[in-house]
């Protein structure tokens, strides 16, 4: 989408305000000075959210340029993970809200481009392109304004801006919808769970309680093999990471692999059907928090390994694997992960004692296996969905191509 378009840099039809830096004196549990920061931002949406709010002394005062006004866009501008720099939310109305010194407001100007059609560009993939370039393809902690307002776009005519808005926010808001609809199951999932059992960790219903390690086989965490990634080859067994175990799945898409030596080396970590795999170290504090998520391994017997930052728990056979697992990734144990990790604000860690001694209800195993034959119905609605949004995502990568590149 060339034809009848002039080509501005980001700097020549925007301007730009770094966000508020504070001390750690000044923060406070509760006040009306509010801070918004990177977890802010949603990373699977690019919205806006007001969960995990920071605080800061009423004696502070903030200035306007701080504060989040309508038609702009909020981008992460500094992040210890690649994944989340530049990542963005379209501001619609004005918030007394400041926003922390790790981020910036992007202010379009609207003589010469319409704020949303900015805000699509930087959801695009062009955009993500366009800074892993000025990171020249190294993993990069912060990027500049001064080096985002060098890059080019093409800006067709406001009407024309306005028609490819139309077209993108129809896209994405069937995005938004079937993700809410994905939300609302999960929380039917854990409506049943509830219903049935109780809190899993307050045990109101008085079920009998195991420790994990009663329950277990084995729990062990996995090695990084010597020579770290320079034993990674292009095919081999599966060596599963921290960021290839996510909550009740395993993403696969940034996936490592090692050859049999290697892997006959790591064997106290040899994955098994149905093995529980749960994340020993990562921060606690963030959207999809790293430390303590959990999923459970379907593949083969034997046919991947982990690292060191992934805990492996077999259970004992008749065990009943989802049950554990659903416990495992409720909202009840991610406020129990909160107490029991150990380390810093922005990296922590789950020690094995932690994960052997993990309070585990134990109602009748009947009781458990009709509530997994429950939810297993609920997974396949949730697989139609993903298999949707997946397309609808495809889609909007798609357009926005053709409209931004």
């Amino acid at each position: 989408m060339r034809e009848n378009c002039s080509f501005k840099t980001i700097g020549e039809i925007s301007s730009f305000n770094r966000g508020l830096t504070y001390s750690g004196n000044d923060e406070v549990s509760s006040s009306n000075n509010v801070v918004l920061r990177s977890n802010n931002i949603d990373l699977a949406t690019n919205t806006i959210n007001f969960d995990e709010l920071k605080y800061i002394s009423d004696e502070i005062i903030i200035p306007e340029d701080k504060k989040l006004k309508a038609n702009t866009i909020f981008m992460c501008m500094s992040n210890g993970s690649m994944q989340h720099l530049g990542k963005v939310a379209f501001i619609e109305k004005d918030y007394p809200y400041a926003f922390g010194g790790f981020m910036g407001l992007i202010i379009p100007n609207p003589m010469i481009v319409h704020p949303k059609y900015l805000y699509f560009y930087f959801c695009s993939p062009s955009f993500k392109r366009f800074l892993i370039s000025i990171g020249n393809g190294a993993n990069i902690n912060n990027i500049k304004y001064s080096d985002i307002a060098k890059n080019v776009i093409a800006i067709p005519s406001l009407d024309v801006q306005k028609t490819i808005i139309s077209e993108l926010d129809l896209i994405n808001n069937l995005i938004l919808i079937k993700k809410s609809q994905l939300n609302n199951l999960d929380l039917l999932t854990q409506s049943i769970f509830h219903e049935m059992f109780g809190d899993p960790v307050e045990n109101e219903k008085g079920w009998n309680v195991k420790k994990l390690n009663e329950i277990s086989s084995l729990i062990c965490n996995g090695n990084t093999p010597k020579g770290g990634s320079e034993v990674y080859v292009k095919k081999g067994y599966l060596f599963l990471r921290s960021q290839n175990v996510w909550k009740n799945r395993l993403e696969l898409d940034d996936v490592a692999y090692i050859d049999e030596e290697t892997h006959s080396k790591l064997k106290k970590s040899v994955l098994m059907h149905n093995d529980l795999l749960i994340t020993k170290t990562g921060r606690i504090n963030t959207e999809n928090s790293s430390l303590g998520r959990a999923a459970l391994f379907e593949g083969e017997d034997r046919s991947a390994n982990i690292n060191g930052h992934v805990y492996l728990v077999r259970l004992k056979e008749n065990m009943v694997h989802k049950f554990v697992l659903y416990i495992l990734i409720s909202n009840s144990y991610r406020e129990l992960i909160r107490k029991t990790c150990v380390g810093g604000i922005d990296k922590r860690q789950l020690n094995r004692d932690h994960i052997e001694d993990f309070p585990i209800i134990f109602p009748p195993i009947d009781m458990q296996k009709l509530y997994v034959k429950k939810i297993e119905k609920i997974e396949q609605q949730k697989k139609q969905l993903n298999s949707t949004i997946s397309d609808l995502e495809t889609l909007l990568a798609s357009r926005m191509q053709y409209w931004f590149d």
